[in-house]
C-alpha cells in the first residue's frame, strides 16, 4: 500500500466528492419535484393522465442508466436540429447532460415508488378525510401525500443510495468524480488497490451516511408503525 499516493491524491478525490454530492442532491430534488405530480396523475383514474406517465416510467426503468447517459450527452448531439437550438449550450456541457440523465431516472422511480404509497393509502382515511370536507388537491396535499412519503421512506431512501452508487458512470463523460479520480491514480501510478481501495471508502462512508440518516428519518415518522416492546 503506497500511502504517498494516497495522501497525494486526497485532494482530487474531495474535489470529485463534491462533484459527486452536487450531482446527487440536484437531480435528487429535481427528481422529486418532478415525481410528485406524476405520481398522482400515475394513480388518476383518467387514462390519458396514467398512461403517459406510466410508459415515462416503464422506459426509464426498463433501460440502463449508462444508456440514458449516453443516448443524452452522445445521441442528442447528432441532430441538426438540438445542436442549432437554444438549449444547444446547456446539452453539450456534460454536467447538465449527467443531471438530466439522472434527473429522469430517479424522477421515474419515485414517481412510481409513491404512487405505490398512494395506491396503499387504506379507504378508511380517505373517507375519513372526506368525512370532514377534504377533497381535490385539499386532499392530497393534507392527508394523502404526506402519509405516501411516509410509507415510502424506506423505498425512497433505497433509490437515494442507488443512485449515488450510480454517480459513478457520470466519469463516462468526461466528469472528474471519486470513480475518475480512482481511474486516474490507476493510470498515473498502475496501483489499482490506492486508487479503487479509496473510492471504495467514499462510497462505503456516503452510503453509511445516508442510511444512517434515512433509519432516523423512519425512527421519527414511522414510530406508529413499530411493534410495541
Amino acid at each position: 500500500m503506497d500511502w504517498d499516493v494516497i495522501a497525494a491524491s486526497l485532494p482530487e478525490f474531495g474535489q470529485g466528492l463534491l462533484v459527486c454530492l452536487a450531482l446527487l442532491g440536484s437531480s435528487l430534488a429535481a427528481g422529486f419535484v418532478l415525481a410528485v405530480p406524476l405520481a398522482v396523475a400515475r394513480v388518476s383514474r383518467r387514462a390519458w393522465l396514467s398512461r403517459p406517465v406510466g410508459l415515462y416510467t416503464y422506459v426509464l426503468r426498463g433501460t440502463p442508466l449508462l444508456v440514458q447517459l449516453f443516448l443524452v450527452y452522445y445521441g442528442l448531439a447528432q441532430f441538426d436540429a438540438v445542436r442549432e437550438s437554444a438549449a444547444w449550450p446547456l446539452l453539450r456541457e456534460p454536467w447538465f447532460c449527467a443531471w438530466l440523465a439522472f434527473t429522469a431516472n430517479t424522477g421515474a422511480y419515485t414517481t412510481e415508488i409513491l404512487a405505490g404509497a398512494l395506491r396503499a393509502t387504506p379507504a378508511g382515511e380517505i373517507d375519513a378525510a372526506r368525512a370532514y370536507g377534504l377533497e381535490g388537491w385539499t386532499l392530497y396535499r393534507r392527508l394523502l401525500m404526506p402519509a405516501a412519503l411516509r410509507r415510502a421512506l424506506p423505498q425512497l431512501g433505497n433509490e437515494v443510495v442507488a443512485l449515488m452508487h450510480a454517480t459513478s458512470i457520470a466519469s463516462t463523460v468526461t466528469l472528474v468524480d471519486v470513480t475518475r479520480v480512482a481511474r486516474d491514480v490507476y493510470a498515473n501510478h498502475l496501483l489499482p488497490v490506492e486508487g479503487f481501495g479509496v473510492a471504495a471508502v467514499i462510497y462505503f462512508g456516503l452510503t453509511f451516511t445516508l442510511v444512517g440518516a434515512f433509519r432516523l428519518c423512519e425512527r421519527r415518522w414511522l414510530r406508529h408503525l413499530a411493534r410495541p416492546a
